[in-house]
């Protein structure tokens, strides 16, 4: 079994604390959902969020799902001037059989325009 990275990430309407949650929930729920995982597979997640984002920390997100025995971190994205508002990242540490080229990575919303050669 290999460890790999997946990555994903999602963008709000707003900095709003519910907006966060769901945003975040469908965006963990997606990525484990086309990798096939379990919480047993995630070594990590990391998620960042656009500095304007304060309202919650995306991991409750993923404790709410189950992931209370994965370790979670959230950290702040720097703030460049030209990027995309409201953005929810998260990059995972993966325990799978997938090879490297068959890891589904997960850009929802309006951040699919952050990653449009892999945008779904």
């Amino acid at each position: 079994m290999a460890v790999r990275a997946v990555r994903g990430a999602t963008q709000t309407e707003a900095d709003d604390r519910e907006q966060i949650l769901a945003a975040t929930t469908e965006l963990v729920s997606e990525v484990m959902g086309r990798n096939g995982l379990t919480t047993d597979d995630v070594i990590s997640v990391l998620f960042t969020a656009t500095p304007d984002l304060t309202a919650e920390f995306p991991a409750l997100a993923a404790r709410k799902l189950g992931f209370s025995e994965v370790p979670l971190l959230c950290a702040s994205e720097i703030a460049v001037p030209h990027a995309l508002p409201r953005v929810i990242r998260l990059m995972a540490h993966i325990e799978t059989d997938l090879p490297r080229a068959d890891v589904q990575h997960v850009y929802l919303r309006g951040a699919t325009a952050l990653r449009i050669d892999i945008a779904q």
